[in-house]
Order: structure tokens, then sequence, then C-alpha cells
């Protein structure tokens, strides 16, 4: 799911990551109708790709298939495109003309801020089934006595900022914090998935919230997320940030993972900040080809997928995107593409906040953390 370099960060479009309840769009942005004409390289987008993208989503949607992480309820129009587009096959002639003919496209002006693009990945990492002298840390599996509050929900005698909570003899109680859960809180419930060898690769694993864990006979494990403690979210890069150990203009994946291993001590504090922690699954059923299970409950694909604020868009919707992909710190590209909303996070709040799917592996990872840009989101909307 879109845990993206900016969760690492405690990043949003002029500030920190803030929580909020589920709002009415109206509340937080305008949407000014465009044309498609008014889309700065939309003829020279690949708009089959964007087509195939948006199908996968129908797959899920039209049977209305359980999502990771439930969002907004689709628009019955929205479904009716869906179905328009089960009907065409796998590949349309003309996606450009689907597109045009089933969407308009409107502008989103946030009333704060600006829009805002990050980037997120899919980690690999060496580990073992079993611990051994070097994989010691483990990724653990849901245990059976959490219980997740659906959005905008809670659960009686349980603070409303909590989204999970604990199942006792007596009711509903706050479930174990990270500090808690590593000092062995959990007891028998903790069942190891797979083990690593460094904190910080899983610390990373949590934030991303799925991972490809390369084993010792060659093999190549996936693991998706499977639930959290309920806790919220602490930016450990923000407070690196204070502390004046990094700056943040310069601040890489690659540093922020040698500090940790640099500084155990201090990292085990630092990671401890964040009281939440993200419960995983193998996931047998991805092939290796597929990218990971994002929040809508479908594998997602490098690219064409973007995380989005899961309180005010439903999945399945397209975005334009027109702004800059970085390739390094000092070179860029143009980003004019449609994507398909197919996942969600915890620092993708707002109207005009979303997080690209880059793939998987460092080189994908690399150009996720280059990627904190100021962006124009345009939502497609299905027409009557």
């Amino acid at each position: 799911m879109g845990r993206a370099w900016a969760a690492v960060l405690g990043l949003v479009a002029g500030g920190l990551v803030v929580t909020v309840e589920a709002s009415s769009l109206d509340d937080k942005a305008d949407l000014r109708p465009l044309a498609f004409s008014d889309l700065v390289g939309w003829e020279a987008d690949d708009h089959g790709a964007a087509f195939r993208a948006f199908r996968r989503s129908c797959d899920a949607l039209v049977p209305r298939k359980a999502e990771l992480r439930p969002a907004q309820h689709p628009d019955p129009k929205l479904l009716a495109v869906c179905r328009a587009a089960l009907a065409i096959g796998k590949e349309s002639g003309d996606a450009r003309h689907f597109f045009e003919a089933h969407f308009s496209p409107f502008e989103i002006l946030p009333k704060e801020g600006r829009g805002f693009l990050t980037g997120y990945y899919e980690p690999e990492f060496q580990g073992s089934r079993s611990p051994d002298t070097f994989r010691r840390v483990p990724l653990l599996d849901r245990p059976d006595d959490l219980v997740s509050v659906p959005q905008g929900e809670t659960l009686p005698g349980l603070d409303p900022g909590l989204q999970a909570a604990r199942r006792t003899t007596d009711g509903y109680e706050p479930y174990p914090d990270r500090e808690a859960i590593e000092e062995g809180a959990l007891g028998d419930r903790a069942r190891p998935v797979v083990y690593l060898r460094e904190p910080g690769e899983a610390f990373i694993i949590h934030v991303q919230g799925s991972a490809r864990i390369r084993l010792n006979d060659g093999s190549v494990m996936r693991v998706a997320y499977a639930g959290r403690n309920g806790h919220p979210y602490s930016s450990i890069g923000r407070l690196l940030v204070e502390r004046g150990e990094m700056d943040l203009e310069t601040m890489t994946l690659e540093k922020l993972m040698g500090w940790l291993r640099d500084h155990p001590r201090e990292a085990r504090a630092l990671m401890r900040r964040n009281k939440s922690y993200i419960f995983f699954r193998e996931a047998r059923e991805l092939g290796p080809e597929e990218g990971p299970i994002g929040g809508a409950g479908t594998p997602l694909i490098p690219g064409r997928s973007l995380a989005v604020d899961r309180t005010l868009w439903p999945y399945g919707l397209p975005f334009w995107l027109e702004g800059e992909l970085p390739l390094t710190l000092t070179q860029s590209e143009p980003l004019a593409r449609l994507m398909i909303a197919q996942d969600t996070g915890s620092a993708i709040v707002g109207p005009a906040r979303g997080d690209f799917f880059f793939g998987s592996g460092p080189e994908a990872g690399t150009r996720a953390g280059l990627l904190r840009h100021t962006t124009r989101f345009v939502v497609l909307r299905p027409k009557p």
C-alpha cells in the first residue's frame, strides 16, 4: 500500500502529515471543469496502459470484492463505466476514445495548499523463514485478537483516534504499541512470517506495506499488508531533520538506512517513537511479475497505480497528473500521465495528494525517494 517516502519524511505539501476524519470533498477542494484539449500531453500518453489498469480495478469493483483498506463507495456511474470496460475485453482498440467518451476532466483546486505528489515502491531484502545468525528481525503475522476499526467508525470504550483494538473478555482495549510489541506484549500471538537482517529493513517494509524477500535458496517470498495496531504514524525522517542529523533536501533512502545501521541504539529508540506497527502475511497468490497488493485489493501496476486519500475518493477513478518525474537529484522528465486510484496510505491526506507507484527493487526505491513535487491533479469523473 501507498506508504510513500513522504511518510518516512512526514511531509505533505507545505507541512507535516496530519490525520483527518472522513469529510466532504466540497469542504476541501473546488473542481473546475476542463476539456481534454486542456490537458497538456494528453494525446501522447499510453492510454492503452491506463485502460488495462482501469480494467483491473473494474474486475474488483463490479463484483464488489473485499478491499484491503475500504475507501469511498464507487459512484453508480463509475460502476456503469466499469461494466462497459469489462465488456470490451482486456485491450481497447481506441483507449483514448474510451476515456473521452465516458469521463469528463475536472481540475482539483485545493482550498488549502497545492497538489503534491510523492512516490513509493516495493522494497526487496534478504531474509529467511527461520532465524539464523544473520537474520533475527521478524515481520509478524496478524494476531488473532486484533480488531480493525472501519474508516469513520469507533468501538465502545476506545479512543476515536485509534484505528484498531484488542478484543478481550471484557470488551475492547487499545492494542499494544510498537515498543510493547517488540518487548513481547503479544506473547504466543506474535507469529513470525519471515526474518530479516536489520531493524531498519523491517521498518522500511512497515512504511511501504509490502516487500519481496529473497530467501537463502534463491527463491523470492512476497509479503503483504495484513493489518496494523491502530496507533498514529510518526515520521522518523522528520525527527532526524528536527534533531539536525540530516537535512530534508538531500535525505535519501540510502542515507536513512545507513544512519539506522550505524546508530543501532539511537535507531531503536527513534523507531519506537512511531507507535504504529504493521502486520504481514505471505502473499502466495502473487506471481513474480505482479506488483504488490494495494488498498483496493488488486495487484499494483508500476507507473499507473496511484495512492489517494481513501476518505475522499473511491478506488478505480482515473486521475490525470501534470508535473515532473525526477531521474536524479538534479535531472527530471515531464510527467503527463493518466493513472488509476488503486491504493491509499497514512500520509496520503487531501484532495490533490497522490503517491506514485514506481515498482519493485532498489532502482524503483531510488526514484520513489526523489519524488516530492508540486503536481497538477485532474480527476476524470464519469459522465451520466
